[in-house]
């Protein structure tokens, strides 16, 4: 474990996974605590998928692989190569666990703290020689109701939008659209929006969205290279996982070429992708 902190954040973050394993504000826990009746993760980092591939395996150049939900990064260890008191990195390369991705890839992961404001950043990099196909996403879960808040809970678009949304079939994407559950820009949140499992934007969402109740504290957000949104719990957990995404599961009653998920990037030789979110915690 590595603790980084600044005035007003300390976080806790694991070497299994990269994963973030505490975000307090001034002393308040913010994130889920993995309690596992509900679920074990806390803000795990989606690679090289995101979501679910057909029958859990991925097809590359041709060949078949197994590959579970969400990917191989959030299972692994990862090592520290860089820290001080405000951030650290972690970074996985390739491995005999990651054999079944077969390409040679770096994948870094920071966390860093400044004032109220947590930056979780993913480098991606090909060192490969041929194109290099992927997902990135984050998975962060965060207390529902909000410490010291009151009232119902919204989350509200900072661009005001109504984006149409999919849901989850036999773990893979539906075609079909819902009409959104956002009014000009503002969804007030009820477990019965999670009775058909996760509500997934994949386009229209913007860049930033505010988590909050009728009084207390507010969680700011801002996503970088994350076009694709999902919301989810399972229907009655204290938590509520806001999930930024660059690619997303596999569209139902499709194959299992990597390269035809939604959203799939592909980096040439050399190549190297950035994908960032930030949170910051107003009281």
């Amino acid at each position: 474990m590595t603790t980084i902190t600044s005035p007003d954040l300390t976080v806790t973050v694991s070497d299994m996974g990269a994963e973030m394993q505490s975000l307090a504000f001034r002393g308040q826990e913010f994130l889920w605590n993995g309690d596992a009746e509900w679920w074990t993760g806390r803000s795990p980092v989606l690679f090289p998928i995101v979501g679910r591939a057909p029958d859990d395996k991925i097809e590359i150049r041709g060949e078949s692989f197994d590959m579970p939900q969400h990917g191989l990064a959030r299972r692994l260890p990862f090592t520290v190569v860089a820290q001080d008191e405000a951030h650290v990195t972690h970074e996985l390369v390739p491995s005999e666990a990651t054999a079944s991705y077969p390409y040679k890839f770096r994948l870094q992961l920071t966390h860093r703290v400044t004032g109220p404001t947590l930056e979780v950043a993913a480098t991606v990099t090909n060192e490969d020689t041929a194109p290099m196909p992927f997902g990135l996403g984050f998975h962060p879960a965060f207390r529902w109701p909000l410490p010291n808040a009151t009232g119902a809970h919204k989350v509200e678009l900072a661009n005001g939008a109504e984006p149409a949304m999919n849901r989850v079939v036999d773990g893979l994407i539906s075609r079909e659209t819902e009409a959104s559950p956002f009014h000009q820009g503002s969804l007030t949140l009820s477990h019965d929006l999670f009775a058909k499992n996760a509500a997934i934007f994949p386009e229209g969402t913007g860049e930033a969205l505010r988590y909050q109740g009728e009084t207390g504290p507010s969680l700011d957000f801002r996503f970088a290279n994350l076009p694709n949104l999902a919301l989810w719990q399972p229907p009655g957990a204290p938590f509520l996982c806001i999930e930024p995404w660059h690619g997303m599961a596999a569209w139902h009653g499709a194959g299992a070429k990597i390269e035809d998920r939604p959203y799939t990037l592909s980096l040439g030789a050399g190549e190297t992708a950035r994908f960032a979110w930030f949170v910051t915690i107003r009281d």
